[in-house]
């Protein structure tokens, strides 16, 4: 019996390994023909795919995919034009299903896809100078009718003690008096925040999990798991149905507030490469106003394909704040519909801004 199992093991074994080296060898005999390809395009651009047979194999016909989407099939082996059109901006991942000579083997490649707009570099005056609780790590900012809405982090502790707890609170924008305030356990790192049909959302850093709480009470009514494993929450904002959330990439993920389910997204580009470390967020008329991480500037992004279209460089503003060793950088963006302004502050920046960007 175990003489027998063994020889079955041996034949099994056997077997496996000729049917592994039967699919390698029929993947080795094509590839993505990379002749006229190029790394990166345009949306304006076609792609044109075709494959190399190197062994003149006959090919009965290829299924293309871009990004697991079937985009198109061909007899034999004739070219496939594509055009980027309506793409989403980021790589395009190409899979070619070659069917020949009665077997089947998939190829794979990519391309990039940036953006074809330059972006315009913007002015900005300041209207008025507020205020702003030099304690206050800003991670998220937002107006909530005449009131100011602030997510807070713990802070860096560079030195000077102000390390504090995470929180959320209710601000007096025009003095800067914080009248209401929840704070988070030391072990929570408070990232962005937004209001929508009168709840306020609250996304964390590390901790996997928002909170939902009512806007005018500010009651805790709900914690709700990220849509992914191992995600960081950083900014948070709405266009008036979804949330929008970064997560410190490229990406902003348009997601669902009555389910917390990933909706949609889009890959934040210029003309040569994607913008990673998208911070907080403010939707201001239907563009998507976002700060990035250690850059002291504010990026105008198109939300449906991800194209930055605009660039306020705000470096000036931190000069103006009272500088110590916490100072930190530019975070925070939220919009007055009434006033049609837009109000500016940073990681423990004893000022807020409120300014005006035009061309």
């Amino acid at each position: 019996m175990k003489t027998h199992n063994l020889l079955t093991f041996i034949l099994l074994g056997t077997a496996l390994i000729s049917c592994n080296d039967s699919k390698k060898d029929a993947e080795n005999l094509f590839s993505i023909d990379s002749t006229g390809l190029k790394e990166q395009y345009q949306p304006q651009e076609t792609l044109s795919l075709a494959i190399k047979n190197v062994e003149n194999k006959t090919i009965d016909s290829i299924i293309y995919y871009i990004n697991d989407k079937k985009v198109g099939a061909v007899k034999g082996n004739s070219k496939l034009d594509f055009a980027f059109a309506d793409q989403k901006l980021g790589y395009q991942n190409i899979k070619a299903l070659v069917y020949f000579e009665g077997e089947n083997s998939e190829v794979t490649s990519r391309v990039e896809l940036v953006s074809n707009i330059q972006p315009k570099l913007l002015k900005y005056t300041i209207v008025n100078t507020y205020p702003h609780d030099l304690k206050a790590y800003t991670q998220g900012l937002e107006f909530y009718r005449d009131t100011l809405i602030e997510s807070t982090g713990n802070g860096q502790g560079n030195g000077t003690g102000l390390r504090g707890i995470s929180s959320l609170r209710k601000t007096d924008y025009k003095t800067g008096k914080v009248y209401k305030i929840v704070e988070l356990p030391e072990s929570v790192f408070g990232e962005g925040c937004t209001v929508l049909n009168n709840k306020v959302f609250q996304i964390t850093w590390q901790n996997g999990e928002g909170y939902v709480y009512n806007a005018d009470t500010f009651k805790k009514e709900e914690t709700f798991p990220y849509f992914k494993a191992n995600m960081e929450g950083w900014g948070l904002s709405n266009d008036g149905k979804n949330l929008l959330m970064s997560d410190g990439s490229e990406k902003i993920y348009f997601v669902n507030p009555a389910d917390f389910k990933e909706v949609d997204y889009i890959n934040v580009y210029t003309a040569s490469s994607k913008i990673k470390a998208v911070n907080e967020m403010e939707w201001i008329n239907g563009k998507i106003y976002a700060n990035i991480y250690t850059m002291d500037a504010i990026a105008i992004i198109n939300p449906k394909n991800g194209a930055v279209e605009g660039v306020v460089n705000l470096a000036d503003l931190k000069s103006k704040v009272t500088q110590h060793p916490d100072v930190d950088v530019l975070n925070g963006i939220a919009y007055n519909p009434k006033t049609k302004t837009i109000f500016v502050t940073g990681k423990n920046w004893d000022k807020m801004f409120e300014i005006k960007i035009s061309e």
